[in-house]
């Protein structure tokens, strides 16, 4: 969803220091394809001895019992460290702390093109639409933190081409459009 360049994400992992596995799933997969590569990829997670996985949710009490069930169907735990913290006070202590990121894509329903490749900083929540959760948590935006007192260096990048991207998804009934802004991160040689 990030539309995010490999080499970029491979770069972040290496400055953080956090081994990265990959999943490499289908541009526009169903369901029941993703559940069961995520299945599979925690079952090999439980035979090297992992038994928690931990996400960044805040607010979304169907995403995290969505999550809590198929941590269930291979016996892996969540752990849900920033639950129920005001998304506010999250995105205040994320740039008071030092950390570095930029929109790389938003959701063209509640932010227009004009905010994808901006910076998450004091002027970006000053600007942003008071419908839209500051950290995105809706699916407003999603971002790429390239910077932080965790990194061993910060993630070089120049920004390239913006372009829209209409994803449909069809049911029995009818087909919905949403449309995405993204803007490319280009890695800069080291």
């Amino acid at each position: 969803m990030h539309g995010v360049r490999q080499e970029l994400l491979c770069q972040q992992a290496e400055s953080i220091g956090i081994p990265l596995h990959m999943i490499m799933i289908p541009e526009m997969p169903t369901m029941e394809r993703y559940n069961d590569l995520m299945d599979q990829t925690l079952k090999k997670f439980k035979q090297e001895g992992i038994d928690y996985s931990v996400f960044g949710d805040i607010f979304l009490e169907d995403l995290k019992k969505y999550r809590e069930e198929r941590m269930a169907r291979v016996n892996f735990k969540g752990v849900f460290p920033i639950w129920k913290i005001p998304s506010l006070n999250l995105v205040r202590e994320f740039i008071d702390l030092g950390f570095k990121a930029v929109l790389v894509c938003v959701d063209e329903k509640v932010l227009d093109r004009s905010f994808v490749g901006r910076h998450i900083d004091d002027v970006l929540l000053k600007d942003l639409p008071v419908n839209v959760d500051p950290c995105g948590e809706n699916g407003e935006y999603h971002s790429f933190v390239y910077d932080g007192p965790i990194f061993k260096r910060p993630i070089a990048f120049d920004f390239g081409e913006v372009v829209h991207r209409d994803y449909a998804t069809s049911t029995t009934a009818s087909t919905v459009h949403t449309g995405f802004w993204y803007c490319d991160l280009i890695p800069k040689s080291l």
